[in-house]
């Protein structure tokens, strides 16, 4: 993948995370790196393209993350934990995936079928692990809430509060 590439994609994601799939636009990711709306067209043809290449480079982040923690020596939800910690206080934002999965009803197909593609993945991580289906959703959803709340309330330790029972 190019710097180019990269810079778009990280710049769009940056957009998305604050803004949603909806509060982006080309125009607005090529001036954050300073290229042309053009240059953003060559990389990534359509928005849905560019936030669907985000979603997956997100996904593919997050999960070897997971892996990696893993591999230290966490716990499988020890290591969802850690992982959504660390996106919270890298970014001070929402997961990329749980903030467009809120409005997924509003996503072109591709970019769904990304968001979507997160969460399956996630879920059939903890479930090889042994995590039964409901145990599996509930690790999900506690860590998504619970960054939704740190996040809206700004308050970090919101998210250490509401994820204690996890572990």
């Amino acid at each position: 993948m190019s710097e180019t590439t990269e810079a778009i994609m990280d710049a769009a994601e940056e957009r998305i995370r604050q803004a949603g799939y909806s509060g982006f636009s080309f125009r607005e990711v090529a001036a954050d790196i300073g290229v042309k709306s053009s240059s953003v067209h060559y990389h990534f043809p359509t928005k849905e393209k560019l936030a669907a290449a985000v979603a997956r480079r997100y996904t593919d982040r997050f999960l070897k993350g997971v892996d990696q923690r893993v591999a230290e020596g966490s716990d499988i939800v020890t290591a969802f934990r850690q992982v959504f910690g660390d996106a919270l206080d890298r970014d001070g934002r929402m997961c990329l995936c749980g903030a467009m999965g809120a409005t997924s009803a509003d996503l072109a197909d591709e970019v769904r079928a990304e968001v979507r593609r997160f969460f399956q993945l996630g879920l059939e991580r903890l479930a090889k692990a042994g995590l039964a289906k409901d145990a599996a959703v509930q690790v999900i959803a506690t860590l998504e809430g619970a960054m939704l709340a740190a996040n809206v309330l700004d308050d970090r330790s919101l998210f250490e509060s509401g994820t204690a029972g996890l572990v």
